[in-house]
């Protein structure tokens, strides 16, 4: 702000006493004093406001005056409550060194010249600041420049204004992390993608026990409407509060953001084609050493992008990822994969199927359960809506190029088990496979349903009509193995009560529970229930 902008009207009815022709000075702050020498607190810039009690005579005016000229004062304003009017020596002082001096009249505290000057001061500060990111924006549209964390660190450092970029799952894309816990990440992330499912219009607000956040959308494609693959920007404090110069830097800061999300996009186009080179490979069945070649060239690419040698880029073991989105638009999975993978594998290929996505990814040295990827995805549930859901099968490690075939073949499978589970994320992974639940999910829905009816619904029926218990009898009898005592204690009846329900199963099934076949079939029908 100017000197001038301190005389506006309307403004704060200071009274213009000497320094005429320095009114365009500019001022960066305030400095109260009655000392009879500031100079030495005196860093340039600053308005002095003063009380004048340093003033024991006509002389000490004058070196006051020279004081604050040479430690860079702008401007000094006098208040007129303690003293009185403003005395001549001063003024004349003033003129003499072309010191702008203003008169505070005495209805009016110093606090609020000092708060009036500090907010135009960090209105015009952020002014210049929205300037800066707009041009950097710029810079990263049209030369693919970088430096997220620097414009969020000037942004932190000028104006003490904490900012990070996250990604639908809560990845810190840039940002002070260490200020930002993964507790509160989550929250924030679920707040906006529940407040993008129910097209609220941004900047969205969330309260955390740190204080208040606003979440501003960056799409890098606007009109796609995918918020589960969007980053986004988390400001502290509530950006509808703020002056409309600070909003403008919000906004600019958000469009900054979503460019460098669309540069960073253009550089995965290589990296998707031989994702879909290699889920083509596996699809045909190819020779292994078509395979393995693609791998060698993602790998290579890889370890050049991180700055490593491509000769070391090799990877020992593969894991398959198969996901399906239930009610996403074709190709969103994708893009929420590559996100959502980043920080656990910068070399994961994710090849795009539609609706859904296969992932070949170098296995980690330690097993990665299933609960761990349904833990990196959770916070998507919040966007997902009442009728979307991923669904997600994880392969065994594949030793060579050879078994990568028969891993698509395993996450595909235990895809399928995800799918028959309730939820909106569904993670089932490579132990699951040697069970029951496999051959299960392996059956048309219609089998499925056709074998559970025929066995269970007669069953079910009895009990609706009697109240008979007759299911839950059956399940005991078969956690039991078949024992009649462990069986009737487990349901705190006698052995009689339990021979007669197990009796009027059999009868309505046609079934006998003493034979083994007839148990596994019960048992898993029951699964299917």
């Amino acid at each position: 702000m100017r000197v001038r902008d301190l005389l506006a009207p309307g403004a704060l009815r200071l009274r213009l006493l000497a320094g005429e022709e320095e009114l365009d000075r500019q001022v960066g702050g305030v400095m109260t004093t009655d000392l009879q020498d500031p100079g030495r607190y005196l860093h340039g810039g600053e308005l002095v406001l003063t009380g004048m009690l340093w003033r024991t005579g006509p002389e000490d005016s004058e070196r006051f005056v020279r004081t604050i000229v040479a430690g860079g004062a702008v401007a000094l304003a006098a208040g007129e409550a303690e003293v009185g009017p403003v005395p001549e020596d001063l003024v004349a002082a003033c003129r003499r060194h072309r010191m702008p001096l203003l008169a505070v009249p005495d209805d009016i505290a110093f606090g609020t010249v000092t708060e009036f000057i500090g907010r135009q001061v960090s209105a015009d500060r952020a002014a210049d600041l929205a300037a800066l990111v707009d041009r950097h924006r710029l810079l990263v549209q049209a030369a693919g420049g970088g430096g997220l964390d620097a414009v969020l660190d000037l942004l932190g450092g000028d104006l003490d204004l904490d900012c990070w970029v996250l990604t639908p799952t809560g990845r810190v894309v840039a940002g002070p992390a260490d200020r930002l816990s993964a507790e509160d990440r989550d929250q924030l992330v679920r707040a906006h993608l529940a407040a993008q499912r129910q097209r609220r219009r941004p900047p969205h607000r969330a309260r955390l026990a740190a204080g208040a956040y606003s979440l501003l959308p960056a799409a890098a494609d606007p009109a796609a409407e995918a918020p589960l693959a969007d980053w986004l920007l988390a400001v502290a404090g509530d950006v509808t509060e703020w002056t409309a110069k600070r909003q403008q830097l919000a906004d600019n800061l958000a469009r900054l953001v979503a460019a460098e999300r669309t540069r960073r996009d253009e550089g995965r186009r290589l990296r998707r084609r031989i994702a879909d080179e290699v889920l083509a490979l596996l699809q045909r069945d190819a020779d292994p050493t078509e395979i393995s070649r693609a791998l060698q060239a993602a790998s290579a690419m890889a370890a050049r992008y991180e700055g490593g040698r491509p000769e070391d880029s090799g990877a020992d073991s593969w894991l398959v990822l198969s996901v399906e989105g239930i009610g996403l638009p074709d190709g969103l999975v994708r893009t929420v994969l590559e996100e959502a993978l980043t920080d656990a594998s910068d070399r994961a290929l994710v090849a795009g199927t539609g609706a859904g996505s296969v992932v070949v990814l170098p296995a980690p040295d330690v097993p990665v359960p299933a609960e761990a990827l349904r833990e990196l995805l959770a916070p998507l549930e919040a966007g997902l809506g009442s009728e979307g859901r991923i669904t997600v099968g994880v392969s065994a490690p594949a030793t060579e190029a050879g078994g990568l075939r028969g891993a698509l073949e395993e996450a595909r499978h235990a895809r399928r088990i995800a799918a028959a589970r309730v939820g909106r994320v569904c993670v089932a992974g490579p132990e699951e496979l040697a069970s029951h639940v496999l051959l299960l999910a392996a059956v048309p829905d219609e089998v499925r349903r056709a074998f559970r009816s025929r066995l269970l619904d007669k069953v079910i029926a009895y009990d609706i009509e009697h109240q008979a218990d007759l299911v839950r009898t059956l399940e005991a009898f078969l956690r039991s193995d078949g024992s009649w005592t462990r069986c009737a204690g487990q349901l705190h009846v006698h052995v009689n009560t339990l021979r007669y329900r197990i009796g009027r199963i059999e009868e309505l099934t046609g079934r006998d529970l003493s034979r083994l076949e007839d148990r596994v079939d019960f048992y898993l029908a029951l699964e299917l229930a």
